[in-house]
């Protein structure tokens, strides 16, 4: 059986819905905690907005693999706090980058969890994953 036709099947009973996709700011949430995360989805469904994407703005102008390391941590915490609140893409703005070598393998790493979460993984800046 192939996994496309009952894709489209699933699709194709797809209704319109009364709601508004919504790009939401990492800096705006208070927190990452479920507990935070469940009441403002809660929030935002009660106003009929839809979180449709999380951006992120980072920073890896230290080269130092633990400020690296902090950074792409705190990246991976909206990774999750985007799953939970259903959004279908993480934009990631990246400002500067002092060592692109450090810096791709552990982008790559939070690219490769968001897909296993179910996102897409989005990169602006001076930098890609791969390149």
């Amino acid at each position: 059986m192939s996994t496309t036709s009952s894709h489209a099947r699933a699709i194709d009973g797809c209704q319109p819905a009364d709601a508004t996709p919504v790009t939401l700011e990492a800096d705006a949430l208070e927190s990452t905690s479920p507990e935070y995360l469940r009441d403002f989805k809660g929030e935002l469904t009660a106003e009929g907005l839809v979180p449709a994407e999380l951006t992120v703005e980072a920073c890896f102008d230290e080269d130092c693999s633990l400020a690296t390391q902090e950074e792409v941590d705190r990246i991976r915490g909206y990774v999750r706090a985007g799953s939970f609140l259903g959004v279908g893409t993480v934009t990631v703005a990246v400002d500067d980058v002092a060592d692109p070598e450090k810096v791709r393998p552990a982008l790559a790493a939070c690219a490769e969890r968001a897909d296993r979460e179910g996102l897409a993984f989005e990169l602006e800046g001076p930098i890609a994953v791969g390149a």
